[in-house]
Protein backbone atom coordinates (compact mmCIF):
# COMPACT_ATOMS: atom_id res chain seq x y z
CA UNK A 1 0.00 0.00 0.00
CA UNK A 2 1.58 3.35 -1.01
CA UNK A 3 2.26 5.92 1.68
CA UNK A 4 -0.14 8.88 1.77
CA UNK A 5 1.18 12.02 0.11
CA UNK A 6 2.95 14.51 2.28
CA UNK A 7 0.73 17.36 3.41
CA UNK A 8 2.09 20.76 4.45
CA UNK A 9 1.48 21.80 8.05
CA UNK A 10 0.42 25.21 6.78
CA UNK A 11 -1.28 26.16 3.55
CA UNK A 12 1.67 26.69 1.22
CA UNK A 13 1.91 27.89 -2.38
CA UNK A 14 0.52 24.62 -3.73
CA UNK A 15 -2.75 25.34 -1.91
CA UNK A 16 -2.96 28.95 -2.97
CA UNK A 17 -2.58 28.03 -6.65
CA UNK A 18 -5.64 25.80 -6.36
CA UNK A 19 -3.84 22.67 -7.62
CA UNK A 20 -4.77 20.37 -4.75
CA UNK A 21 -8.50 20.67 -5.22
CA UNK A 22 -8.26 19.27 -8.73
CA UNK A 23 -6.28 16.21 -7.63
CA UNK A 24 -2.88 17.69 -8.52
CA UNK A 25 -3.77 19.40 -11.81
CA UNK A 26 -3.13 23.12 -11.91
CA UNK A 27 -6.12 25.40 -12.36
CA UNK A 28 -5.86 29.01 -13.52
CA UNK A 29 -8.83 29.98 -11.34
CA UNK A 30 -8.53 30.65 -7.63
CA UNK A 31 -9.86 27.79 -5.51
CA UNK A 32 -11.36 28.49 -2.05
CA UNK A 33 -9.29 27.13 0.81
CA UNK A 34 -11.89 24.54 1.85
CA UNK A 35 -11.91 23.17 -1.72
CA UNK A 36 -8.14 22.84 -1.58
CA UNK A 37 -8.43 20.96 1.73
CA UNK A 38 -11.09 18.79 0.13
CA UNK A 39 -8.63 17.96 -2.65
CA UNK A 40 -5.95 16.99 -0.13
CA UNK A 41 -8.38 14.71 1.71
CA UNK A 42 -9.27 13.04 -1.60
CA UNK A 43 -5.56 12.54 -2.27
CA UNK A 44 -5.25 10.72 1.05
CA UNK A 45 -8.32 8.61 0.30
CA UNK A 46 -6.89 7.70 -3.10
CA UNK A 47 -3.54 6.81 -1.56
CA UNK A 48 -5.25 4.43 0.86
CA UNK A 49 -4.49 6.37 4.05
CA UNK A 50 -7.99 5.40 5.25
CA UNK A 51 -9.70 2.29 3.92
CA UNK A 52 -13.37 1.89 3.05
CA UNK A 53 -15.46 1.79 6.23
CA UNK A 54 -12.69 3.20 8.44
CA UNK A 55 -12.96 6.37 10.49
CA UNK A 56 -10.91 9.36 9.39
CA UNK A 57 -9.23 11.68 11.93
CA UNK A 58 -11.42 14.22 13.70
CA UNK A 59 -11.97 17.69 12.27
CA UNK A 60 -9.70 19.09 14.96
CA UNK A 61 -6.90 16.66 14.07
CA UNK A 62 -7.23 17.36 10.36
CA UNK A 63 -7.29 21.10 10.97
CA UNK A 64 -4.02 20.83 12.91
CA UNK A 65 -2.50 18.61 10.21
CA UNK A 66 -3.41 21.01 7.40
CA UNK A 67 -2.77 24.19 9.37
CA UNK A 68 -6.26 25.58 8.79
CA UNK A 69 -9.32 26.29 10.89
CA UNK A 70 -11.70 23.57 12.01
CA UNK A 71 -14.50 25.35 10.15
CA UNK A 72 -12.57 25.07 6.87
CA UNK A 73 -12.14 21.34 7.39
CA UNK A 74 -15.80 20.96 8.31
CA UNK A 75 -16.88 22.64 5.07
CA UNK A 76 -14.62 20.34 3.05
CA UNK A 77 -16.01 17.27 4.81
CA UNK A 78 -19.57 18.51 4.28
CA UNK A 79 -18.99 18.47 0.51
CA UNK A 80 -17.35 15.03 0.61
CA UNK A 81 -20.30 13.69 2.61
CA UNK A 82 -22.76 15.21 0.13
CA UNK A 83 -20.86 13.41 -2.64
CA UNK A 84 -21.05 10.10 -0.71
CA UNK A 85 -17.28 9.81 -0.34
CA UNK A 86 -17.54 10.18 3.44
CA UNK A 87 -20.33 9.31 5.88
CA UNK A 88 -21.02 11.20 9.12
CA UNK A 89 -22.31 9.09 12.03
CA UNK A 90 -23.76 10.96 14.96
CA UNK A 91 -21.63 10.52 18.06
CA UNK A 92 -19.15 8.23 16.27
CA UNK A 93 -17.28 10.38 13.78
CA UNK A 94 -16.77 10.47 10.02
CA UNK A 95 -16.08 7.34 8.00
CA UNK A 96 -14.96 6.47 4.48
CA UNK A 97 -18.06 5.45 2.52
CA UNK A 98 -18.32 1.76 1.75
CA UNK A 99 -20.48 -0.53 -0.36
CA UNK A 100 -19.97 -3.37 2.13
CA UNK A 101 -23.02 -2.53 4.25
CA UNK A 102 -26.14 -4.50 3.39
CA UNK A 103 -28.21 -1.33 3.04
CA UNK A 104 -25.80 -0.29 0.27
CA UNK A 105 -26.09 -3.61 -1.59
CA UNK A 106 -27.47 -1.98 -4.72
CA UNK A 107 -26.32 1.61 -4.21
CA UNK A 108 -26.56 2.63 -7.87
CA UNK A 109 -29.63 0.54 -8.71
CA UNK A 110 -32.74 2.66 -9.29
CA UNK A 111 -35.24 -0.12 -10.01
CA UNK A 112 -38.18 -0.23 -7.61
CA UNK A 113 -41.20 -2.56 -7.42
CA UNK A 114 -44.64 -1.12 -8.16
CA UNK A 115 -45.47 -1.44 -4.45
CA UNK A 116 -42.76 1.22 -3.90
CA UNK A 117 -40.91 -0.85 -1.33
CA UNK A 118 -37.24 -1.71 -1.09
CA UNK A 119 -36.10 -3.90 -4.00
CA UNK A 120 -35.13 -6.97 -1.94
CA UNK A 121 -33.46 -8.54 -4.96
CA UNK A 122 -31.68 -11.88 -5.02
CA UNK A 123 -28.88 -12.62 -7.46
CA UNK A 124 -27.92 -15.55 -9.65
CA UNK A 125 -24.42 -15.64 -11.13
CA UNK A 126 -24.44 -16.96 -14.67
CA UNK A 127 -20.83 -16.55 -15.75
CA UNK A 128 -17.44 -15.03 -14.88
CA UNK A 129 -14.63 -15.29 -17.40
CA UNK A 130 -11.42 -13.57 -18.45
CA UNK A 131 -11.10 -12.52 -22.08
CA UNK A 132 -9.71 -9.82 -24.37
CA UNK A 133 -11.46 -6.47 -24.40
CA UNK A 134 -13.13 -5.50 -27.67
CA UNK A 135 -12.50 -1.95 -28.86
CA UNK A 136 -15.85 -0.49 -27.72
CA UNK A 137 -15.39 -1.70 -24.14
CA UNK A 138 -11.69 -0.84 -24.02
CA UNK A 139 -12.42 2.70 -25.14
CA UNK A 140 -14.86 3.35 -22.29
CA UNK A 141 -12.61 1.76 -19.67
CA UNK A 142 -9.55 3.64 -21.00
CA UNK A 143 -7.82 0.40 -21.94
CA UNK A 144 -6.29 -0.83 -25.18
CA UNK A 145 -8.26 -3.15 -27.41
CA UNK A 146 -7.14 -6.69 -26.62
CA UNK A 147 -6.18 -5.96 -23.01
CA UNK A 148 -7.33 -8.51 -20.44
CA UNK A 149 -10.76 -7.92 -18.92
CA UNK A 150 -13.18 -9.81 -16.70
CA UNK A 151 -16.75 -10.31 -17.90
CA UNK A 152 -19.48 -11.14 -15.39
CA UNK A 153 -23.09 -12.01 -16.22
CA UNK A 154 -25.79 -12.29 -13.58
CA UNK A 155 -29.55 -12.17 -13.04
CA UNK A 156 -31.34 -10.25 -10.29
CA UNK A 157 -34.56 -11.84 -9.07
CA UNK A 158 -37.61 -10.38 -7.35
CA UNK A 159 -39.96 -12.89 -5.70
CA UNK A 160 -38.38 -15.66 -7.69
CA UNK A 161 -38.75 -13.97 -11.08
CA UNK A 162 -35.81 -12.49 -13.04
CA UNK A 163 -36.10 -8.72 -13.46
CA UNK A 164 -32.55 -7.62 -14.38
CA UNK A 165 -29.91 -9.15 -16.65
CA UNK A 166 -26.52 -7.57 -15.91
CA UNK A 167 -23.44 -7.78 -18.11
CA UNK A 168 -20.43 -6.37 -16.25
CA UNK A 169 -16.98 -5.64 -17.70
CA UNK A 170 -13.94 -4.94 -15.50
CA UNK A 171 -10.25 -4.21 -16.28
CA UNK A 172 -8.33 -7.46 -15.89
CA UNK A 173 -5.30 -5.68 -14.42
CA UNK A 174 -7.33 -4.49 -11.43
CA UNK A 175 -9.30 -7.69 -10.83
CA UNK A 176 -6.75 -10.48 -10.99
CA UNK A 177 -8.13 -13.47 -9.11
CA UNK A 178 -11.80 -12.59 -9.58
CA UNK A 179 -13.49 -15.94 -10.27
CA UNK A 180 -16.90 -17.57 -10.27
CA UNK A 181 -16.00 -19.30 -7.00
CA UNK A 182 -15.07 -16.03 -5.30
CA UNK A 183 -18.25 -14.30 -6.44
CA UNK A 184 -20.42 -17.21 -5.31
CA UNK A 185 -18.73 -17.37 -1.90
CA UNK A 186 -19.23 -13.66 -1.25
CA UNK A 187 -22.63 -12.98 0.32
CA UNK A 188 -22.49 -9.21 0.36
CA UNK A 189 -22.64 -6.70 -2.50
CA UNK A 190 -20.19 -7.05 -5.40
CA UNK A 191 -18.88 -3.54 -4.77
CA UNK A 192 -18.04 -4.54 -1.19
CA UNK A 193 -15.99 -7.44 -2.56
CA UNK A 194 -14.26 -5.14 -5.02
CA UNK A 195 -13.28 -2.88 -2.10
CA UNK A 196 -12.09 -5.56 0.31
CA UNK A 197 -10.34 -7.97 -2.08
CA UNK A 198 -9.11 -5.69 -4.85
CA UNK A 199 -8.92 -2.22 -3.27
CA UNK A 200 -11.19 -0.69 -5.92
CA UNK A 201 -13.88 1.73 -4.73
CA UNK A 202 -16.75 2.79 -6.97
CA UNK A 203 -17.43 6.36 -5.92
CA UNK A 204 -19.66 7.67 -8.70
CA UNK A 205 -21.36 6.53 -11.89
CA UNK A 206 -23.00 7.88 -15.02
CA UNK A 207 -25.80 6.18 -16.93
CA UNK A 208 -27.27 6.05 -20.42
CA UNK A 209 -30.85 4.82 -20.63
CA UNK A 210 -32.80 3.69 -23.69
CA UNK A 211 -35.71 1.42 -24.59
CA UNK A 212 -34.89 -1.87 -26.36
CA UNK A 213 -36.68 -5.05 -27.41
CA UNK A 214 -35.74 -8.45 -25.96
CA UNK A 215 -33.95 -10.75 -28.39
CA UNK A 216 -34.32 -14.52 -28.19
CA UNK A 217 -31.43 -15.11 -25.73
CA UNK A 218 -32.42 -12.26 -23.39
CA UNK A 219 -36.11 -13.21 -23.53
CA UNK A 220 -35.28 -16.73 -22.37
CA UNK A 221 -33.19 -15.47 -19.45
CA UNK A 222 -35.71 -12.85 -18.31
CA UNK A 223 -38.68 -15.11 -19.01
CA UNK A 224 -40.42 -12.64 -21.31
CA UNK A 225 -41.68 -12.79 -24.88
CA UNK A 226 -39.27 -12.14 -27.73
CA UNK A 227 -39.64 -8.47 -28.60
CA UNK A 228 -40.89 -7.51 -25.14
CA UNK A 229 -39.96 -3.92 -24.18
CA UNK A 230 -37.02 -3.61 -21.78
CA UNK A 231 -35.12 -0.71 -20.25
CA UNK A 232 -31.41 -0.76 -21.15
CA UNK A 233 -29.26 0.99 -18.53
CA UNK A 234 -25.58 1.34 -19.43
CA UNK A 235 -23.54 2.43 -16.42
CA UNK A 236 -19.92 3.55 -16.28
CA UNK A 237 -18.53 3.62 -12.72
CA UNK A 238 -15.51 5.59 -11.60
CA UNK A 239 -13.02 5.44 -8.76
CA UNK A 240 -10.83 8.29 -7.45
CA UNK A 241 -9.28 10.52 -10.07
CA UNK A 242 -12.27 9.93 -12.37
CA UNK A 243 -10.77 6.65 -13.51
CA UNK A 244 -13.38 4.35 -15.11
CA UNK A 245 -13.19 0.89 -13.54
CA UNK A 246 -16.49 -0.78 -14.41
CA UNK A 247 -18.82 -0.84 -17.38
CA UNK A 248 -22.14 -2.61 -17.07
CA UNK A 249 -25.28 -2.97 -19.13
CA UNK A 250 -28.44 -3.88 -17.31
CA UNK A 251 -31.58 -4.97 -19.12
CA UNK A 252 -34.59 -4.28 -16.88
CA UNK A 253 -38.00 -5.89 -17.10
CA UNK A 254 -40.27 -3.06 -15.97
CA UNK A 255 -43.59 -4.92 -16.18
CA UNK A 256 -43.76 -4.99 -12.35
CA UNK A 257 -41.02 -2.44 -11.57
CA UNK A 258 -40.16 1.14 -12.43
CA UNK A 259 -36.99 3.22 -12.65
CA UNK A 260 -36.83 5.91 -9.98
CA UNK A 261 -34.34 8.71 -9.62
CA UNK A 262 -34.38 11.39 -6.91
CA UNK A 263 -33.53 14.82 -8.33
CA UNK A 264 -32.19 17.63 -6.17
Amino acid sequence: MPNPPAVPSTPGPELQRGEAASGGQASPAFSPLYRQIKGLIIQRLQAGAWKAGEAIPSEMELAASFGVSQGTVRKAIDELAAENLLVRRQGKGTFVATHAEQKQQYRFLRLMPDEDQEPGLGRQLLDCRRQRAPAWIARQLQMRAGDAMVEVRRLLHSKGRPVVLDDIWLPGSLFKGLTTELLNQHRGPFYGLFESEFGVQMIRAQEKIRAVAADEEVAALLQVEVGAPLLSVERLSFTYGDRPVELRRGLYNTSTHFYRNDLN
